[in-house]
């Protein structure tokens, strides 16, 4: 169980850490308040702080859609995949809720929201549903990319950690203004869940954010797999 538990505290800290600078940040004015940057900045820290704390672990997957490119790349059985999968949402749920409470305790200002993903009319840079869907689904394949590279044989694994936090720090800086960004099934579902009472169409748009990352993630996995982008072996 203990790859399990390290997934759910990997997808909680990154939930509430990420997802909390979204929203109490974005609450803030003057010196309290964080931009786009700062978030950014948010998620990815949070994910290097876990590539340390529990990588030696699990492999510090917290992400339904890097569980299903590993997957795809051969490196994961499905029974595998699919336990990662629950202890990711759990994760997920866990710090969405946390985080509820924390703002809960707010005198005034908050109206629900836990940073939920979106898009289309009213939602940040009021970006369509392609341009959503495509935004999603390439980021998660450039994510990917840099996970299975940076994870395989033969790579420079005491860096890994770093990379990928960085890579997700950048995805956050060009995304956050069309979707959020999501890249991550499990980020979207626990606020879309625990934030619903305001924020009913998040729920409704969460498809997406599960379909997209899927499809970038499993077309980066399966070119490793084929070799397409694996490192030639001495």
């Amino acid at each position: 169980m203990k790859k399990q538990v390290a997934e759910f505290i990997g997808t909680f800290t990154l939930v509430l850490f990420g997802c909390g600078a979204a929203v109490i940040g974005g609450l803030g004015t003057g010196p309290t308040a964080i931009d786009v940057l700062g978030i950014a900045f948010a998620f990815g820290l949070a994910i290097v702080a876990m590539a340390y704390g529990i990588g030696p672990v699990s492999g510090c997957h917290v992400n339904p859609a890097v569980s299903f490119g590993v997957f795809m790349a051969g490196r994961m059985t499905m029974p595998e995949m699919i336990a990662y999968w629950i202890a990711q949402v759990l994760g997920a749920l866990a710090g969405a809720a946390v985080l509820y409470v924390i703002m809960s305790g707010k005198a005034s200002g908050w109206t629900g929201g836990l940073g939920q993903n979106g898009w289309g009319a009213g939602y940040l840079g009021q970006y369509n549903i392609v341009s959503a869907f495509l935004f999603e689904a390439v980021a998660t394949f450039l994510f990917l990319v840099c996970i299975l590279g940076v994870t395989q044989p033969g790579a420079p694994s005491q860096f890994a950690g770093l990379a990928i936090g960085l890579t997700l720090v950048v995805i956050h800086i060009v995304g956050i203004n069309v979707t959020g960004v999501s890249v991550n099934p499990a980020r979207s579902l626990g606020p879309a869940v625990i934030g619903v009472g305001s924020n009913p169409a998040a729920l409704g748009q969460l498809w997406l954010f599960i379909v997209a990352p899927l499809v970038g993630a499993g077309v980066a996995g399966a070119m490793f797999k084929s070799g397409l982008l694996a490192a030639d072996r001495a």
